[in-house]
């Protein structure tokens, strides 16, 4: 039986220079031991869609030598499936996997958000919209820990670009950062607790996030409820003392002879609290609690289980775009595969996140089992522009003969990594010029994509009858497209990202990736479809869009708000019909978006709010329920410092995607006023718009002070102003004394009220 930790009894008995060590690791991948005291050092890993476990004699940051483990779907494709309940399965098979090589906590999932898609991390990150990633992050969190394994969620805030990102100042306003960068992590710290937060490399305006007091005891334990224990990225702490006192427990990997003697004579010479010490070591001590009972284990798991549920999750990932009729697949297409990527798949990013798989299916064999004999040509070289053209001339002669030609093209792994970001969203060159020469041979083209961050699709659409999203869909993708090209499985995945005509349309590409070691959020709250509503921009493929081998329509909606603001228990249901109007089976993601028809201030056009991925039978209906709580109609009030909701009109829109909604309802909210308090630095606007501050002046008005401040036509002009710089102007507003009088008044019960 695994010995039990007494958290208390240790925080005793352990010397300053333990507790010290205890706050930094002993090696790349392992917690410190206190082996008198019988405190075991725990094994942690990256693996957000994957172990990358190193056998213990070689921890090093080395991105080869990792222990064989699944390879399941990147962030960005099984984001895409829209399917909590996937990801906790995929959860609980990689906890079995880590239970297997004895490791207690998988670093991952990361959930920051897609601001850019040149990010070359965005492979790894679910979405641009924080409702879906949060929910996702829960999925996938709740399935790791059910089976006693921890996770670490990453990288706590602002981490949205590779350039110079242990250095980078994020420069973001807080109403952005509460309604954008934060709720993903708020959602998942309040809904399953992870073991971990992984805190991010770089500032966040103007301080490190390792040294971010705000962001890590302020706003994540104290506001979010946060109870584990905050970790570092590998190499992410600059300063051990200032991170210490800000809130962070546990610095990875060490900087041994530095760190420890530094917190040590910290605690010596006063600057460190030991009630500070104690209350980071004892989250380590939590942890390690929590993390002994696998090390003793002897467990396995079954490679043929976790790869059957990677091709499961490999085709629930896949999006179809466009379908003119080729897909799916007949038995007699008389197919042929064109690219390099078919016969040399890739199937997962690089950098941090790069697993040994257990195998790798192939879809040029994967058809040829369906099939038989499928001719095949290359077509284009990756990474490589020698001898392509050869290559597109056996491409044409190749399509010229078949019935259909499937065609996969995608990113090269050199295009797109953790470490640097992308300079453009294009596909290679050779790639496009391989898929003009097949469609001017062959015009019936199914394209399959490869690519973990979104890519310019225009050519391509033009030249494909059918289109593919099938991102880097892990070991089994080869499997799981040519089940959803075969027809085997119906395609059900929705993007999880907007995909833009261009580059220079994205929101946040004037400010990306900044300079000077400095980024201005200057777009604010509209990243992705929310920047691309409110500019009216037409973009290839919307947010939350996808195609299926079925038809569905949408009924009988209805909204239910039941609750107060003033009470604090707003909630409402939505309730719809979902009906399979075809003739084969499939799922339809229900998505429902709130929008607030007269606000104070500047909000998005419509925002996600709540989801239901529903199977049905050809034919079959369901009546579906989505519960909206207050959030789903509030915004982070600066002059509140606090999440409010005006009273007023929603619009509460349901359909397939985002600008695909043929539902809509309207329901009224009630709520207390939330005006300013006015004051003599109030503008004349907003006095006079307020009706007992008008009633104020006026008042001063009969009794001698100017009439001219009641002017309509005045106040288009120095309405701006504040009333305390219009006294100054003799006989045009209400000087000084009246000023004074008026806001007086104001402060009394009989105006507050």
């Amino acid at each position: 039986m695994t010995p039990v930790l007494d958290v208390d009894r240790l925080l005793d008995e352990l010397t300053v220079a333990e507790k010290a060590s205890l706050t930094s690791g002993s090696s790349f991948w392992y917690t410190a031991p206190v082996e008198r005291l019988g405190i075991p050092a725990i094994m942690v890993s990256d693996g957000p869609h994957g172990l990358r476990a190193q056998p213990r004699e070689s921890d090093h940051v080395g991105l080869a030598g990792s222990l064989p483990a699944t390879c399941f779907p990147t962030a960005s494709a099984i984001a895409s499936s829209w399917n909590p309940g996937l990801l906790h399965r995929i959860g609980q098979a990689l906890a079995q996997e880590a239970r297997a090589c004895n490791l207690s906590v998988i670093l991952g999932p990361g959930i920051n958000m897609k601001r850019s898609p040149l990010c070359g991390r965005n492979f790894e990150y679910f979405s641009e919209d924080p409702f879906l990633a949060g929910e996702l992050a829960v999925g996938i969190v709740d399935g790791i820990q059910s089976r006693g394994v921890g996770t670490s969620v990453k990288h706590y805030a602002a981490n949205n670009q590779e350039t110079d990102r242990l250095r980078v100042d994020a420069q973001v306003d807080e109403r952005t950062l509460r309604e954008i960068y934060l709720p993903a992590f708020e959602r998942v710290v309040r809904a399953a607790q992870p073991w971990t937060i992984m805190c991010a490399y770089n500032k966040v305006n103007g301080r490190s996030a390792s040294e971010n007091t705000w962001l890590l005891s302020t706003v994540l334990r104290e506001e979010f409820g946060f109870e584990g224990l905050i970790v570092s990225d590998w190499g992410a702490v600059y300063r051990r003392v200032p991170a210490l006192l800000a809130g962070l427990d546990l610095e990875m990997p060490p900087a041994l002879g530095r760190s420890p003697e530094a917190v040590v004579a910290a605690v010596e010479s006063g600057e460190v609290p030991t009630e500070v010490l104690d209350a980071r070591v004892r989250k380590v001590l939590e942890l390690v609690a929590k993390g002994m009972p696998v090390l003793d284990l002897e467990e396995s798991f079954d490679e043929d289980t976790h790869h059957a549920l990677a091709r499961e999750a490999a085709a629930e990932s896949v999006v179809l775009l466009k379908n003119d009729g080729l897909l799916p697949l007949a038995p007699d297409a008389g197919i042929a595969v064109i690219g390099e990527f078919a016969r040399t798949p890739r199937f997962q990013g690089a950098g941090s996140s790069q697993v040994t798989p257990t195998r790798v299916d192939v879809l040029l064999d994967e058809l040829r089992e369906v099939y038989g004999e499928v001719p095949f040509a290359a077509g284009y070289g990756i990474g490589e522009t020698g001898g392509d053209a050869a290559l597109r001339e056996e491409a044409e002669q190749v399509a010229r003969a078949a019935g259909t030609v499937i065609m996969v093209i995608g990113l090269p792994g050199a295009d797109e990594s953790e470490g640097f970001d992308r300079t453009h969203m294009n596909l290679p060159a050779n790639q496009l010029a391989a898929l003009r020469a097949v469609a001017a041979a062959n015009p019936d083209v199914v394209v399959v994509l490869v690519n973990g961050s979104t890519v310019i699709l225009g050519e391509v659409t033009a030249h494909a009858k059918a289109l593919v999203e099938a991102w880097l869909g892990g070991q089994a993708a080869g499997g799981g497209i040519a089940d959803v090209l075969t027809g085997a499985v119906n395609p059900s995945g929705r993007l999880a990202e907007s995909v833009p005509h261009r580059m220079e349309d994205n929101s946040a590409h004037l400010n990306f990736p900044g300079d000077s070691q400095v980024v201005r959020y200057g777009e604010g709250l509209f990243i992705g479809y929310r920047g691309y509503d409110r500019g009216r921009q037409d973009v290839a493929f919307p947010f939350g869009f996808g195609l299926s081998y079925t038809s569905f329509g949408l009924s009988d909606l209805k909204v239910l708000v039941r609750g107060s603001v003033t009470e604090g228990n707003l909630e409402a249901t939505v309730t719809v019909t979902v009906s399979n109007t075809g003739g084969v089976a499939g799922a339809e993601v229900v998505q429902v978006y709130v929008d607030d028809v007269e606000s104070s201030v500047t909000r998005p056009v419509r925002e996600l709010k709540g989801f239901a991925k529903v199977h049905l039978a050809a034919g079959a209906s369901r009546e579906v329920s989505i519960e909206l709580d207050r959030r789903a109609f509030a915004f982070w009030s600066a002059r509140h410092s606090d999440w409010v909701v005006e009273a007023g009109e929603f619009v509460i829109a349901v359909g397939h995607h985002s600008r695909d909604l043929p539902l809509t309802a309207t329901v009224r909210i009630e709520a207390p006023s939330l005006a300013a308090p006015l004051t003599r630095d109030s503008t004349l606007q907003e006095w006079m718009s307020d009706p007992a501050g008008r009633q104020l002046v006026e008042e001063e008005v009969e009794n001698g002070q100017p009439a001219a401040v009641l002017q309509d036509e005045l106040l288009s002009v120095i309405g701006t102003m504040p009333m305390s710089t219009l006294a100054n102007f003799g006989g045009m507003s209400l000087d000084h004394d009246a000023l004074d009088r008026i806001a007086e008044a104001w402060r009394q019960p009989r105006r507050a009220s």
